[in-house]
């Protein structure tokens, strides 16, 4: 699974807002490796700097020092619309007739071929091929009609369809927004005392944690507020009607265990899931283990409910990236060898359950269960915390297209014989939503069930829906 991108803002007076900021894109890496970038407001201008690579790449102490203000619009890039080059990465800054704005944006539009003809009036120069971008022109386009920042911010996302959490700067104002859906998440917290007017806009809550804001609310779904310096309390409103539709793979994978969804914890959720897990799916063995980091969670959960010994049976090598953001599929299978060790001490002669939050093509599924037998283990049973994959995201987390997921090709018994375990099984679509203590409407579960809330074009469907569905997907109707 590719992911999705992260967005950051801070507004404070007297404040490092670029340091702050660096700290919080520092926080939010996981949501995106291939880019970062900061935009800071200072005396009615602003001073961009972005580039390819991590946040610590792509910033030093030297660069921060040049970027005085107070306001700070930052973003980590993970491509699903647009390929991954200097001129993709964000924040987009723009000039209109009101002074310039900086944007960042994550999610992913499905109209963006529509949009981008509504745009061009043949006056604009598009500069990147991202669908971030074509929010931006529409926002300038709209404040050089005459209209203000908050109903120009409102025409802009009405012309859009697809998911869209946005951090917007002006010389005056941040505004924080989010499609009607809230498929991608969005949080706000207070930084110093609540008088001081100072405020933080996240993609998740570990970005407030990191430098010491308080957590306020989540930026609700169909919301747009606006932040003013000095102000106890922003301005809320909804701008579009709401139909809650977030994607439950943040909870599952996406978003980091310490970040909190539903006044809690995902470590708290991640626990659950693995739980109902083992209620569902028991087998005998010795040990149970997880595919660290995002299968620990669970692993711990499916332990505790099944009374099977939990242990580090797979050693991680931090220092190495997560395989998915490798470029090429020859990439990602070597990634694996570098990224997890098996240990022979622990596993040798046990039966062992490996717990991992998903299957998505297989090919580093397989590769792990040969170096858990290699390593000694005489029985290999693998449980996935998540439903079986069968259909791509269209929503902000690049799923590949249909042909490349394995749950959308093959059975769960021809897809235990491809891993060579002695025994696999999914979470239940149902055991998912129980564990979240929400309704299953309130969420976005496509990757799974093809259920997509969002309407699309078909040429935009057909760019990924490569085949007709067989295997799990088939055996679903």
């Amino acid at each position: 699974m590719e992911e999705a991108c992260g967005v950051y803002a801070v507004l404070a007076d007297g404040q490092p807002v670029a340091n702050l900021t660096y700290f919080g894109l520092y926080s939010l890496q996981h949501r995106g490796q291939e880019s970062a970038g900061i935009a800071v407001f200072n005396h009615g201008k602003v001073r961009l700097h972005k580039d390819m690579g991590l946040v610590s790449q792509v910033f030093d102490q030297d660069v921060l020092a040049r970027m005085p203000g107070n306001l700070a619009i930052g973003h980590n890039r993970y491509s699903t619309t647009g390929s991954s080059k200097a001129c993709n990465a964000q924040p987009v800054v723009l000039m209109t007739r009101l002074g310039p704005f900086a944007f960042a944006h994550n999610g992913n539009l499905v109209n963006a071929a529509e949009l981008r003809d509504k745009l061009d009036d043949g006056q604009t120069e598009f500069t990147s091929t991202t669908d971030s971008e074509l929010i931006a022109f529409a926002i300038q386009q709209a404040v050089n009609r005459g209209l203000d920042w908050k109903p120009a911010i409102i025409e802009a996302a009405a012309m859009c369809r697809g998911a869209f959490s946005l951090v917007i700067g002006t010389v005056d104002a941040l505004y924080a927004l989010r499609d009607s859906y809230g498929v991608r998440p969005l949080v706000f917290g207070r930084l110093g005392d609540a008088k001081s007017g100072h405020w933080v806009v996240s993609s998740e809550s570990c970005g407030l944690d990191i430098i010491g804001s308080a957590f306020e609310a989540d930026v609700e779904p169909g919301e747009l507020i606006t932040f003013r310096l000095g102000d106890t309390e922003p301005q809320r409103e909804q701008w579009a009607e709401p139909s809650t539709r977030m994607c439950v793979f943040e909870m599952i994978y996406f978003a980091r265990p310490d970040s909190r969804f539903f006044g809690e914890s995902l470590y708290s959720y991640r626990q659950r899931i693995g739980q109902i897990l083992a209620r569902e799916s028991g087998v005998e063995a010795d040990l149970v283990i997880g595919v660290p980091d995002s299968g620990i969670p669970a692993a711990i959960g499916f332990s505790q409910a099944s009374g099977i010994t939990f242990a580090d049976g797979l050693i991680k090598n931090r220092y190495v990236g997560r395989t998915f953001i490798q470029p090429t599929q020859a990439m990602r299978e070597a990634g694996i060898r570098v990224k997890l060790n098996p240990l022979p001490d622990v596993l040798a002669g046990k039966r062992v359950v490996v717990i991992d939050d998903s299957i998505v093509r297989g090919t580093t599924s397989r590769k792990l269960v040969q170096a858990l037998r290699d390593a000694g283990a005489t029985e290999v049973h693998m449980r996935i915390s998540s439903p079986p994959v069968t259909h791509p995201c269209f929503y902000g987390i690049d799923t590949d297209t249909q042909d490349q997921l394995i749950a959308a090709r093959l059975t769960v018994k021809q897809i235990e014989d491809h891993l060579k375990v002695d025994t696999l099984a999914y979470l239940s679509k149902e055991g998912m939503v129980e564990a979240a203590h929400a309704s299953s409407e309130h969420f976005c579960t496509a990757c799974f069930d093809g259920s997509y809330p969002i309407p699309m074009d078909d040429s935009v469907r057909s760019s990924k829906l490569m085949l007709e569905p067989s295997g799990v997907a088939a055996s679903k109707g």
